[in-house]
């Protein structure tokens, strides 16, 4: 990612009144990670474009390390500044990289990220006030806890099995079992924090459709403020099924809120898919509706064919929840996932 595309972004949003803090504190930014390609604009792989209007939701890919003590291992940030940051809404962050060290990242962590300004005892956000900076700290607070109970699991499961050795071993295979269990520095149990879905949230489910051992599913639910988004996206991660698809939550939503249309998209790796999406509920002239789809990749590229069946279980999952009919009949109609998680 060239640098002068960052200068250019920079420029711009110097030039207009409303987000000229932001290009300050993009310029801090680089300073205090001062690395080379640290702060980039982010943009999905094989895009030919990363042209942005100050207006548009601006993306950064933050690259950066853990503590001094664990300065080999990077990891990858993701970014995401609404239109109305930092006025009234705040940052996204979402972690790029698939994994921290050799552990992969799991559902936990992803949410943990998602949930950086929403969460109790995280990042509080003020309005008018720039927050990048300490989200992106607080994760990796979080995220090197997460690594170190993982390297202290793994030692504990390999002096385990030494103490077995000998005295008829369980496990002959000799593959580690690690507990699915995450306790941080502070006694407390990573696992226990669960997402719960904002109150009056249901959501809706297509039918699956399976091509050539790919297989995708729409959800589709109504939300009432753009912050619900990141909560819900983290509930969804929170269902395993769901957190092991290549594409877990590729999603677009809209949101009316006092006579302002808010609107994003997330391709979460699958490039243009968001855009797609997006592009869905303004044709349908949908509006305080947010739909995602999830898709486990077979090995087998689908090509243009991806896109299509993304279409149609987000539009399947649309119908489901009755966004297609008149708005009275919103959610009256189709099947609701299990919990209101949609597994399918």
């Amino acid at each position: 990612m060239s640098s002068n595309e960052l200068a250019d972004l920079i420029q711009n949003l110097e030039s207009d009144p409303e987000r000229g803090e932001i290009a300050v504190e993009i310029q801090a930014l680089q300073s205090i990670y001062s690395e080379e390609g640290a702060i980039s604009i982010w943009k999905p792989e094989h895009s030919s474009s990363s042209s942005r209007l100050p207006k548009d939701t601006i993306r950064l890919d933050v690259r950066t390390a853990l503590s001094p003590l664990h300065k080999d291992v990077d990891f990858r940030v993701l970014v995401s500044l609404p239109p109305t940051y930092p006025a009234s809404s705040p940052p996204q962050l979402q972690i790029l990289s698939r994994y921290i060290g050799a552990f992969q990242v799991d559902s936990v962590l992803f949410g943990a990220a998602l949930k950086t300004y929403i969460s109790r005892g995280r990042v509080e956000f003020t309005p008018r006030e720039v927050a990048i900076f300490d989200g992106v700290e607080n994760l990796r607070e979080v995220i090197q806890r997460w690594y170190e109970e993982r390297l202290s699991a793994l030692d504990a499961a390999k002096s385990q099995k030494g103490d077995e050795k000998g005295h008829g071993d369980e496990n002959p295979d000799g593959d580690l079992v690690l507990e699915d269990e995450h306790i941080s520095s502070t006694g407390t149990s990573l696992t226990a924090i669960q997402s719960e879905l904002p109150d009056g949230v249901q959501i809706w489910v297509s039918e699956p459709i399976v091509d050539r051992k790919s297989t995708f599913i729409g959800r589709a639910c109504q939300i009432t403020h753009p912050s619900q988004v990141p909560l819900i996206l983290s509930y969804l991660m929170e269902d395993k099924s769901t957190a092991k698809a290549a594409h877990p939550v590729i999603n677009a939503w809209r949101c009316e809120v006092n006579g302002t249309m808010h609107q994003d998209n997330d391709d979460d790796g699958e490039t243009a898919a968001g855009a797609r999406l997006a592009h869905l509920l303004q044709i349908l002239d949908l509006k305080d509706v947010l739909v995602v789809v999830t898709r486990y990749f077979g090995g087998i590229h689908l090509h243009g064919d991806r896109f299509r069946h993304i279409n149609s279980v987000a539009r399947a999952a649309l119908e489901a929840g009755g966004f297609l009919d008149e708005p009275e009949d919103h959610r009256r109609k189709g099947r609701m996932g299990a919990k209101g998680r949609g597994k399918a």
